[in-house]
Formats: structure tokens, C-alpha cells, sequence
């Protein structure tokens, strides 16, 4: 069987793709955890861990009619962001592909009557969602498979697309991979003329304190293994507007088990602030067959 060998809520802020002369000019003389925790991450963790695919599921990548699935061979060229040009430039990446498993998803997906739709279109966009995690944890040689965020999804409809990635990765022989949820927790900004006064990582700089509240409980019960409580909570968790709905999360939890899910986070980073955002990574150790 396939399996899943780790996992991990990653925040893919873009001050993570600043130099670290401006970042450490930017959080008050000293480095944003959200960039050093990826770095630690990388040594501790996926460097040892024996993947050979990585699937994240990209909070940037909004689709309408359906979850799609990149099923290139390879994406390689050059990035620019259009939300942060200033920020994220010429980019180059050079992203190996897993038809295979974006075909076995697919695949199951129809059988199960779930809306996912595999797509090797050379022209169809990568996100920084994708790109950003890239840059700090990608390895010559591995694929990486992205996974959108269906706009119309409900919770429900989210960790059923979860459910089905998981259960193909289970079926595609000795595949081992790693699932990366790339992206926040709440997600409302700072208004453009106090943007440059919350740069810093404090997360006294969130947009509220009830928003701040709503993320470090959310953090805790992940620590805790206790998925079912974040799933649970969701309807009181969107009126704090998480980012993408939180469906980079839901879809990494059903393909985990869902409620069911007892994983333990550790944190990789303090909670941070990103200009008024939520921002953590959190990482989850699995046993073999993924903690279902």
C-alpha cells in the first residue's frame, strides 16, 4: 500500500520570500519564525523522512466547478506574483510531477461520484501557496502535485476530497508522500494605511482579539490531536474567515481520517502575525497508513 508519512499545516506568508536582511528589518530586529521554522523543518523532519511525492493542498488556487489536481510530468519556468510582484519576482522553479497518483485521485474521485478533475494543461497557473513551501522544502527530483481549493465546497464537500486523496495514495503500490495544507488560519487584513505598522510578527498585530482567541484554540486542539473539535467548530471558526475556508486544512484532515484523525501538532514557528493574518506551522507526526 501507499501511505502517508507526514503531514503539516504550513503558512506560506510572503515575508518568508523576503531577504532576511528585510526581514529581520521588518519584525524589529530579528527573523520571522515562519521563515527560520521552515528551515528547521526541513532539517529535522522532511530531509529524513523517505517521501518520494509531496501533494499540497494550495490555499491560493481557487477553483469554481470543481477540485483539480495538476497532473503535468513537469512545470518549470519562471514566477511572478501578481498579487505581490514587489515581493515574489522571477521566481524559477523546476517542479517534477506525479500523473500517476493525480490520475489515481481522479479516478476515484468518479467512482465516488466526488468533484475532482485531474489537469496537465501547460498553460494552467502555479500560485505562491505551492511555490513559496517549494523554495524552502523542495528537493531535485521529487514531484510536488498541487490540489485547489474549490470555491463553491462546503466542510463536508472539503474532507471528501480529502478522503478520496488519501485513499488513492493508499492504492498506488509503495507510494510514500507527504501532504502539506499550505496556508492560515484567520485571514482578514490590515486596511492599506496601517499595513506598514504591523509588518512585525507580534501577534498583537492580528486584526482582533477575538480572531487572535479563535486561532490559538484552534492551535491548541491541533496540538492536542483533536481534530474532531476543529471540524466540529467550523461554523463558528468562518466568522473569523480563515483563510480559503480553511479548506487547505479540511482536505490534509479527511485525508487523514477525518474526525477520526488523532495526530499531534508540534509547532514549527510561533503564532505570528501577517499584516492583521493568523500565521503557524504545525506539523504531524504519522504512523504507518497515515494515522487512519
Amino acid at each position: 500500500m501507499g501511505d502517508i508519512v507526514g503531514a503539516g499545516l504550513l503558512s506560506h506568508a510572503p515575508v518568508i520570500m523576503f531577504p532576511e536582511p528585510a526581514r529581520i528589518e521588518a519584525n524589529g530586529g530579528r527573523d520571522f519564525t515562519l521563515a527560520t521554522g521552515l528551515e528547521r523543518l526541513r532539517r529535522e523532519v522532511t530531509d529524513t523522512a523517505g517521501y518520494d511525492t509531496v501533494v499540497v493542498f494550495d490555499s491560493h488556487w481557487a477553483t469554481t466547478t470543481e477540485a483539480v489536481i495538476t497532473a503535468h510530468p513537469r512545470r518549470e519556468g519562471l514566477f511572478t506574483s501578481d498579487e505581490m510582484p514587489s515581493a515574489i519576482s522571477r521566481l524559477p522553479y523546476d517542479l517534477p510531477g506525479d500523473p500517476a497518483l493525480a490520475h489515481a485521485v481522479a479516478g476515484l474521485a468518479a467512482e465516488r461520484k466526488v468533484w475532482i478533475e485531474a489537469n496537465d494543461d501547460p498553460h494552467l497557473p502555479l500560485h505562491y501557496a505551492t511555490l513559496n513551501l517549494w523554495t524552502y522544502l523542495g528537493r531535485t527530483g521529487t514531484p510536488w502535485v498541487s490540489v485547489s481549493v474549490c470555491q463553491t465546497a462546503t466542510t463536508e464537500d472539503f474532507l471528501r476530497i480529502g478522503e478520496v486523496v488519501g485513499e488513492a495514495i493508499a492504492g498506488l503500490g509503495d507510494r510514500r508522500v507527504l501532504l502539506l495544507a499550505s496556508g492560515g488560519l484567520s485571514h482578514r487584513f490590515r486596511p492599506l494605511g496601517e499595513l506598514r505598522d504591523h509588518m512585525a510578527g507580534d501577534p498583537a498585530g492580528i486584526v482582533t482579539p477575538e480572531a487572535r482567541a479563535a486561532d490559538e484554540q484552534r492551535i491548541a486542539w491541533l496540538e492536542a490531536g483533536r481534530h474532531d473539535e476543529v471540524i466540529r467548530s467550523m461554523p463558528a471558526y468562518l466568522r473569523f474567515a480563515p483563510e480559503a475556508r480553511f479548506g487547505h486544512y479540511l482536505m490534509l484532515a479527511g485525508a487523514l481520517g477525518g474526525e477520526k484523525c488523532e495526530a499531534r501538532g508540534r509547532r514549527f514557528s510561533a503564532y505570528e502575525n501577517g499584516i492583521g493574518t493568523g500565521q503557524v506551522h504545525l506539523w504531524f507526526d504519522l504512523p504507518a497508513g497515515g494515522g487512519r
